[in-house]
């Protein structure tokens, strides 16, 4: 177990997320999450897997660009958290871009494969204001 090999790890995960949401790759993003994962966001009940691949697949006209600053990634075994900030541009066809930005904290968990996945997710992303 490598503390540094894991943390760097979950940061080539993270990357390859926002690579394949600004891609529209769906099926990449589905496979970097586990199976039971749970997402909690503002104004909604949790929800799943297939729940984010159904409103995925509703937004496929929608074009997404995110940057995200890591802040902090602990690792506890097979289990790790990690506090990021986001900031997501999302444009519909002919539409003004719509800016959310905030923190999101997450719990990752090891696969049965050794793959780190996203287990829990908290979003706590906010429309941003003009001025």
């Amino acid at each position: 177990m490598n503390p540094q090999h894991d943390e760097q790890a979950i940061r080539e995960l993270v990357q390859a997320w926002m690579d394949a949401t600004r891609a529209g790759d769906t099926a990449t993003v589905l496979s970097l999450m586990a199976d039971d994962v749970v997402f909690l966001v503002p104004g909604r009940e949790p929800f799943g897997k297939a729940a984010f691949e159904q409103g995925s697949r509703a937004q496929s006209q929608v074009r997404i660009d995110a940057v995200s600053d890591v802040q902090v990634i602990r690792v506890a075994g097979d289990w790790a958290w990690m506090r990021n900030r986001l900031r997501v541009t999302m444009t519909s066809p002919g539409g003004k871009p719509v800016v959310r930005s905030g923190y999101t904290l997450t719990i990752l968990r090891k696969d049965a494969s050794g793959r780190w996945v996203v287990a829990r997710d908290a979003n706590l992303l906010t429309v941003e204001t003009p001025g």
